[in-house]
């Protein structure tokens, strides 16, 4: 069925101005640009890890991609440079790009650490440019302030746009109005579609569809029959019919809260492990807490050396956001989970059944006072956090977290080290690199 088609699918060239901008390897760009010595060499992020977590396009050239192990790609290139993860300028870099973007519209919605979209509709006339030139002028900012280069993708849509900017990389631009679509669309295979994974993939496959463009030119109804609300949503959006909105407010709802740490070096040392498990807990009721939600539900699950995972989950007599309140049931969990002698690498905590923190109904038999109190106490330590850094307080457990054998990937990215008067681990400037050279 594939082929492209000459009749346009919209009339128009833009009704709407979408643009979508990716980071090309975020993170060690910015370990690049931090390093100009750095430039045109392999260099890979996720030394803490002993995984890679981003690879500079230099060590993809040699194979070398995110999730391969580290001594893999030592293997495969002896000059690779191998940096631990410094989230913390990575996140400096992301909102000083984010903030390029909002010099050209308020409508800037950051999807990622390293990916936003920004409506331009009706910006023309402002900045005097087309608005292919508007999407040009942000990625050369970006390139010309930061020294990191994106890819940019502009269409009449969030879906398209996204398409656009993953169509060339790195530092690319692809501009598709709507009046071109079928063009483009007849180039992107099922699979490339932002919504679409492989069991959707598959199963458009098995109707004869081989391309972005014979999805759209199915009858809605049949999609509808095919894949429902979802399916209806992403045909409108190949088609040009906008339905995803650029919202630029900071996310605050979630069906879950998760997090998960991976140990610098594996452990077999229940007290250790625990500790670790609890932490997470920790951080994940501090995120809780910070959206004025709760949760009813939590997933623990610990993951061996060899990355095999096993977990349990429970259900909570009432929501929260206290660790106190979930740590005698998580402790039974890590109980019947854990296994002497066994090595883990990491452990993570799910918070589920997530709902707004509002006023409760108490049960007949509820101790009314202790949840009152537990809420005040919980207050006053995000209070201390928020002045002294996050987890200056902690459950009794945490007190194990530096039981731990320490090894090369424990070190730490050069910042954390070069703190100034007044700076601590927790609260230093916002300043991504501090060098001077004389």
């Amino acid at each position: 069925m594939s082929g492209v088609s000459a009749r346009p699918l919209h009339l128009s060239a833009y009704p709407r101005a979408i643009a979508h901008i990716d980071g090309d390897a975020f993170f060690t760009s910015v370990e690049q640009a931090i390093h100009p010595e750095w430039k045109g060499k392999p260099v890979v992020t996720g030394k803490e890890r002993g995984i890679i977590a981003c690879a500079s396009y230099e060590a993809k050239a040699l194979g070398i991609k995110r999730g391969v192990r580290l001594h893999e790609a030592k293997a495969m290139c002896r000059e690779l440079i191998v940096v631990p993860s410094d989230y913390e300028t990575y996140s400096l870099y992301s909102k000083r790009m984010f903030g390029i973007f909002r010099d050209f519209s308020p409508m800037v919605e950051e999807h990622s650490i390293d990916e936003g979209f920004v409506d331009l509709t009706g910006l023309r006339r402002i900045h005097r440019m087309s608005y292919a030139e508007i999407a040009r002028a942000m990625q050369a900012r970006v390139r010309e302030e930061l020294d990191l280069g994106v890819s940019v993708g502009l269409s009449v849509s969030k879906s398209v746009a996204k398409l656009c900017s993953k169509y060339r990389k790195p530092f690319g631009f692809t501009a598709v109005p709507a009046n071109q679509l079928h063009l483009f669309l007849g180039r992107i295979p099922l699979e490339s579609v932002w919504g679409f994974g492989p069991n959707t993939t598959e199963l458009l496959r098995k109707q004869g569809l081989g391309t972005a463009l014979d999805f759209v030119s199915l009858p809605l109804d049949r999609v509808n029959r095919l894949l429902g609300k979802v399916g209806r949503e992403i045909w409108h959006e190949l088609r040009g019919d906008a339905v995803y909105a650029v919202t630029p407010e900071e996310k605050t709802d979630y069906a879950t809260v998760s997090k998960c740490k991976t140990f610098t070096a594996p452990s077999a040392d229940p007290a250790f492990v625990y500790a670790k498990l609890v932490r997470n807990l920790e951080s994940a009721c501090i995120k809780l807490r910070r959206h004025r939600l709760r949760a009813r539900a939590l997933y623990v699950a610990l993951r061996r050396k060899d990355y095999s995972q096993h977990g349990l989950e429970a259900v909570l007599n009432r929501g929260t956001s206290a660790p106190t309140d979930m740590l005698p049931l998580v402790q039974a969990m890590f109980d019947r989970l854990y296994v002497p002698d066994v090595e883990y690498r990491s452990t993570m905590v799910v918070l589920a059944k997530v709902e707004p923190d509002r006023v409760d109904q108490y049960e007949l038999f509820e101790d009314r006072v202790r949840i009152d109190q537990v809420r005040e106490a919980f207050r006053a330590i995000d209070e201390v956090s928020d002045h002294y850094g996050k987890h200056k307080v902690g459950l009794g457990p945490s007190l194990h977290l530096s039981d731990h054998r320490r090894t090369e990937r424990d070190e730490q990215p050069v910042r954390r080290g070069d703190l100034l008067a007044g700076e601590t681990p927790r609260r230093r400037l916002a300043l991504p690199k501090w060098q001077i050279r004389v």
